[in-house]
């Protein structure tokens, strides 16, 4: 049996009898997360915008998986899925675009703001009195190009650039999570949240920038510099199984944190500002109509 090089990690471990919801579920790393879940005996709810596709991939998942319809995007459908879902063991905030084009959702906010943080803001805290063990919050390395402005979250005022409103929203993903956590054990909660970030991973979410040459620049560049699938959903799955203090960030441990085995890693100065992580929760609170459920 080959030896396992010193820091590698892809051993997940045994997950009968817990229950996960896995957001964004329907491909890519989120996929890859549930099958692997899946695999470890632990039974999983992929939450995805489109239940036809969800229910053609979880045909093909081993062990437990259930499909329901969640449009993160969406803060009715969000209300609609909290409500229902019942206890789990762990929530794993994974959906996610990138690089799309200036549009408003259904509640008026900017695409990126409201998928990769503002619904899961929301769904973290309706569903946070039922859940025994941890948020996962997925993140990036390009959180560090984010500039996170309190006063025009919804790119009113800037000029629209996909890219910085995709860093923004992937900032805002980590200040979620250090404030989340700060709250937590100001209530006395044994309850975590962690975050991880998958490096350079080929998956398809370039392929709604609206440019077919951006589209084709990022598939190729992460199918040269990037991990598969498998190896890029490490992080999440270290994350969300291993026993880490609340508030760690897991990323590859390789060059620029691109490409590697998970491992703890740093964050941008901003992400872990206390005043601006307070800042940007009252703000969705304000946003999402949402609290944090175990305030006093």
């Amino acid at each position: 049996m080959p030896r396992r090089r010193p820091g590698r990690w892809d051993a997940v471990p045994e997950q009968h009898g817990r229950r996960f919801v896995v957001t964004g579920a329907s491909g890519g790393l989120g996929l890859e997360t549930a099958r692997v879940l899946a695999a470890r005996g632990a039974e999983v709810v992929l939450a995805v915008r489109d239940v036809r596709k969800g229910d053609r991939v979880a045909s093909e998942l081993p062990g437990a998986v259930e499909v329901r319809r969640l449009d993160v995007a969406d803060l009715s459908s969000v209300r609609a899925f909290a409500a229902d879902i019942g206890p789990v063991d762990v929530l794993v905030n994974n959906a996610g675009v990138l690089a799309v084009p200036y549009r408003l959702t259904a509640d008026g906010f900017e695409t990126h703001l409201a998928t990769n943080h503002l619904g899961h803001f929301a769904l973290a805290n309706l569903m946070l009195p039922g859940i025994r063990d941890r948020v996962v919050v997925v993140s990036s390395h390009s959180h560090r190009a984010g500039v996170v402005d309190l006063d025009d979250l919804n790119w009113e005022r800037r000029r629209y650039q996909p890219y910085a409103a995709y860093a923004s929203s992937k900032l805002a993903n980590l200040l979620f999570l250090a404030e989340l956590q700060r709250r937590l054990t100001a209530a006395g909660s044994e309850l975590r949240a962690v975050g991880a970030h998958p490096g350079s991973t080929a998956t398809a979410i370039t392929g709604n920038t609206g440019s077919a040459v951006k589209t084709w620049v990022g598939d190729w560049g992460h199918r040269l510099a990037g991990m598969p699938v498998w190896k890029g959903a490490l992080t999440t799955l270290y994350a969300a199984t291993v026993d880490v203090p609340g508030n760690t960030f897991v990323g590859p441990d390789g060059l620029l944190e691109m490409r590697g085995w998970p491992t703890a890693v740093g964050r941008s100065r901003d992400a872990i500002d206390p005043d601006l992580a307070r800042g940007l929760w009252r703000r969705s609170e304000e946003l999402t109509g949402t609290r944090f459920p175990l305030d006093t």
